[in-house]
């Protein structure tokens, strides 16, 4: 039986996915809250999209137990729950009204009640003065927006989005987010996965996964606080710079952030004496070093090396 409005709204408990000889999903424990923009961050490969098809019921875990809206029969508990799967179909040569009816009746709902929610929620996401055009006439941007708007459909309590920016440009991946914020402070509880360290930011809380294992859950700050060593950016350099610090005192990683490096240490008045050795050793003149406040990329590059 459903337990009415659960503070609880997705919950993983010791959750393990075998595909073949490959383990998708390692012991995976999570608890997501009623009305949290929840994040699945990691690389491709990390699991995400295996903990979203679990959490909706399409697929089964081979060990422990997920609850959705406070069920452990998530198929039934999914017409309360919206999904965006990262590789949406829509129906390319059918307008954006027909797209929208089209799913609609799969959802079992009167052509009446659809054409009142499309109205409202295609105006909602900008599309409405779109209904008529065809989908795949669409910018990748648009495409997006009624991919979530036919996630909305049901009016969900939950919905889950797979990696929905991908592919998107800059300014569309803005709009949609300012969407997704609109939606939660109306309170609709949003799990999102994303590769995108900006878009970490921007989730109430955040889980770090990588090889089908959590490696932390929590704020960005709780998750920025166990940060485990100082970090250094050094101005400019080549690729060849990471091979020279390579094995040095107190180097612990090398990585190039854009034109810039940002060095890993465990004691950072050590290593800018080092680096200014190696730069000496090479006869290459020494850039600009200064200590720098680590960023969810520099935290996940860190937690995935030790778990590896």
């Amino acid at each position: 039986m459903m337990e009415a409005a659960p503070e609880r709204i997705l919950s993983y408990r010791s959750v393990t996915k075998d595909f073949g000889a490959l383990r998708a999903l390692d012991g995976v424990d999570l608890e997501i809250k009623r009305g949290e923009i929840f994040g699945f961050i990691g690389p491709d490969g990390a699991g995400k999209t295996t903990m979203m098809r679990i959490a909706m019921g399409i697929i089964n875990p081979d060990g422990g137990e997920c609850s959705l809206l406070g069920s452990t029969d998530r198929r039934k508990a999914r017409v309360m729950a919206g999904y965006v799967p990262q590789l949406f179909s829509l129906y390319l040569n059918m307008s954006v009204m027909e797209n929208i009816s089209l799913f609609g009746s799969l959802y079992g709902k009167p052509a009446g009640e659809v054409e009142q929610r499309a109205e409202y929620i295609l105006s909602r996401v900008g599309l409405w003065g779109f209904r008529d055009r065809f989908a795949g006439n669409l910018s990748g941007g648009m495409k997006q927006k009624l991919a979530l708007a036919i996630g909305l459909l049901n009016t969900p309590e939950i919905l889950l989005l797979d990696e929905p920016t991908t592919g998107v440009d800059p300014v569309a991946r803005r709009e949609f987010w300012a969407l997704l914020y609109q939606f939660n402070h109306e309170g609709l509880t949003i799990v999102v996965s994303t590769p995108y360290m900006d878009e970490a930011e921007l989730c109430t809380r955040k889980l770090f996964l990588n090889n089908g294992k959590i490696l932390d859950i929590g704020t960005t700050g709780e998750l920025l606080s166990r940060y485990p060593y100082k970090l250094l950016s050094l101005g400019s350099g080549g690729r060849e710079i990471r091979g020279w610090l390579e094995g040095r005192p107190h180097i612990v990683d090398a990585n190039m952030f854009g034109s810039k490096y940002h060095i890993v240490t465990d004691d950072a008045e050590s290593a800018r004496s080092c680096i200014e050795t190696v730069f000496k050793e090479h006869g290459s003149p020494l850039p600009e070093i200064r200590g720098i406040e680590p960023g969810l990329e520099d935290l996940f590059v860190a937690f995935a090396g030790k778990e590896n």
